[in-house]
């Protein structure tokens, strides 16, 4: 009988069984990458050495025939990693777990299993809101890479390719500089006696910063805007010299525009990129000066800017070279693929120690982060309040 002053019955206050949590049982994970089909893509998620530690850890991997040939990894390369070759798309498609680079496409889409698990870049701004229904309809679980967040709050996957662009772009202007492609014919590099090419960055992030390093590398004078001092401050820091800064202010820029070679526009906006070099400043520029608009994905920098691609990647306005391809990794696919393969691995073989993207999404936040739709519920605001779409909160659905 219960004491008349306790909330607890006679059996609750017997010593019961410890419950000891039994130990994990690890996943065997079954990957399916699918060869791109997005224009002028040629990238791949995981190169044959990245394969070859799955497959080692007990995984499969089935990757469609051709898909890693934009990057120059053959079929042979991969069935030697262990990975399964099919010319079979649909039966990729059929995976428990997708890679991508590029986000399916809605016929793709249509090929995905129920429950399936989606790890791809999403694009929010370039998606239709059916892309998000069919994720619903079939109870996915995606995962959007520029999403997924490191142990030091940095955006992995976002940074590297943010390297790769930046890096990329101080190569390109100094190819388009030379005689080759109808350029002035001048040099990035800093030869004795003749005066250094001068280089103009908007942009303190991680693609100026990248770009400022592959300049100063080749020996240019370098000039970085951005309104941001805690970020020039950081550039500085970061590249290890002191440069010239300044904050974003029309005369100064306007000043440094037409005494310039090369300018990088790497500002990024919240919806779409500030316009800071007007078309009046392009025309003070110098004749067969070159601009390489980084932020051309989301709409440029330069008023001028107009979107080109790898096959015909630049085109004149007022006398200067304009350069404003989307996808500069994309030019670069082998470095750029085993940029992305070295972020996805770790990910990967840690997902298969759990036991499962379940128990990983439980104890990992930053991969938790990277979820857009948890069997078919969107998680992410972002997403929703672009498309006008009702979310949850991720935490309440995973316990």
């Amino acid at each position: 009988m219960n004491h008349p002053l306790s909330p607890f019955s006679k059996a609750e206050l017997l010593p019961q069984e410890e419950m000891i949590e039994i130990s994990k049982k690890k996943g065997e994970l079954f990957i399916g990458i699918p060869k791109e089909t997005h224009y002028q893509e040629k990238r791949v998620c995981l190169t044959p050495d990245a394969v070859a530690a799955l497959t080692a850890h007990g995984h499969r991997v089935m990757i469609e025939s051709n898909a890693g040939i934009g990057a120059s990894f053959t079929d042979s390369d991969y069935s030697e990693a262990g990975a399964e070759v099919t010319s079979d798309t649909s039966k990729v498609f059929g995976c428990p777990i997708l890679l991508k680079v590029e986000p399916p496409s809605v016929e793709e889409l249509d090929m995905i299993n129920p429950q399936t698990v989606l790890i791809s870049a999403l694009q929010l701004k370039t998606q239709t809101k059916k892309y998000f229904e069919t994720l619903a309809s079939k109870r996915i679980t995606a995962l959007a890479f520029e999403f997924i967040r490191d142990d030091d709050g940095t955006y992995p996957a976002v940074r590297n390719l943010s390297e790769i662009a930046g890096t990329s772009a101080i190569l390109i202007a100094s190819e388009l500089m030379s005689n080759a492609t109808q350029g002035p014919g001048l040099m990035m590099g800093n030869i004795s006696g003749v005066p250094p090419v001068e280089v103009v960055i908007i942009g303190a992030g991680t693609v100026g910063e990248f770009a400022a390093r592959a300049a100063l590398g080749l020996g240019a004078n370098v000039k970085v805007f951005d309104n941001s001092i805690t970020k020039l401050r950081c550039i500085q820091t970061n590249v290890g010299r002191s440069l010239y800064t300044s904050t974003i202010q029309p005369k100064n820029l306007l000043k440094a525009l037409r005494r310039c070679d090369v300018v990088i526009g790497a500002v990024r906006g919240k919806d779409r990129s500030p316009i800071l070099v007007s078309e009046t400043m392009v025309e003070a520029m110098k004749t067969g000066a070159v601009i390489i608009d980084v932020s051309i994905d989301m709409g440029g920098c330069f008023e001028t800017s107009e979107v080109t691609t790898h096959d015909h990647p630049v085109f004149v306005k007022h006398g200067v070279i304009h350069y404003g391809v989307p996808n500069i990794p994309s030019r670069y696919a082998r470095t750029s693929s085993m940029s992305i393969s070295n972020i996805f691995t770790p990910y990967l073989l840690h997902i298969g120690e759990e036991g499962g993207i379940e128990n990983s999404l439980r104890f990992d936040r930053g991969l938790k982060n990277g979820v857009y739709f948890y069997h078919g519920i969107l998680t992410n605001k972002a997403v929703a309040d672009w498309y006008d779409l009702s979310y949850r909160d991720i935490n309440l659905l995973i316990l």
